[in-house]
């Protein structure tokens, strides 16, 4: 083996200086900039849901459940005749429940008396998707006509809001681009290749209502409607590579 000795010094300190400028420049990095953009789209809801139900009362349990049973097959056979298929209709809640009367009477040693049960309360309901909402005021007339006495609420959507989002998107990406060629002028610089994209969704239902005309039937005119409109957010991050 060759001794290692101070004449190799100078070359190996030669060949360590030319590497180092080759090094560095594949190393370096131009600046970027990362900007965040929003989009938002609006449309009309095409889909309703509804959850309501029977609550009924009784002496007994079996009365109350008895009452109940008949009232929420008449609610089940309303809604499939008004057109609500059956895929459309799920049982969201059943309770039976006593009611209980309270008494400030006391007993012999001062003791206030335990509540006595006077009666049972039955309670059930169902989720409806109405798929067509020009019957959904009149849904709701018939649903209450056989004694539907629950409406807890109901809610808007679009079954498939794909075309919205892609919209949406377009404008998040143009509005964070706007603002990316903005501070790239600023720092006398271009925008270069696009290093990441990150996207997250957003839905709104702002106070923007509209009235829809329900179909009214034999029965009475429909419960009117206000769908009002949906909105349908993208939030996007994008970040460039700077050019000189």
């Amino acid at each position: 083996m060759r001794p290692f000795t101070a004449a190799f010094i100078p070359l190996m300190l030669a060949t360590a200086l030319s590497a180092a400028p080759v090094l560095a420049q594949e190393t370096s990095m131009n600046g970027t900039v990362s900007i965040s953009g929003m989009g938002e789209v609006t449309g009309a809801p095409d889909t309703a849901f509804i959850n309501s139900g029977v609550t009924t009362q009784g002496a007994t349990a079996k009365e109350a459940l008895d009452a109940n049973t008949k009232a929420m097959n008449d609610l089940l056979e309303t809604l499939k005749a008004a057109g609500i298929e059956a895929r459309d209709i799920q049982t969201s809640g059943f309770s039976v429940n006593p009611n209980y009367v309270y008494s400030d009477a006391r007993d012999a040693n001062g003791y206030q008396l335990p509540p006595k049960i006077n009666g049972y309360q039955v309670f059930n309901t169902v989720n409806v998707r109405v798929r067509d909402l020009t019957i959904l005021g009149s849904v709701l007339d018939k649903s209450v006509s056989v004694g539907a006495n629950t409406v807890n609420g109901i809610s808007f959507t679009l079954a498939d809001p794909s075309k919205l989002y892609d919209e949406a998107r377009k404008l998040a990406f143009a509005d964070a681009k706007e603002k990316a060629e903005l501070y790239a002028g600023l720092a006398d610089a271009e925008l270069g290749s696009i290093r990441n994209i990150t996207e997250a969704q957003g839905f709104v239902q702002p106070p923007q209502p509209y009235m829809m005309k329900a179909v009214a039937d034999s029965a009475g005119a429909a419960v009117p409607i206000a769908t009002g409109e949906l909105s349908y957010q993208i939030n996007v991050q994008v970040t460039w590579d700077l050019d000189d």
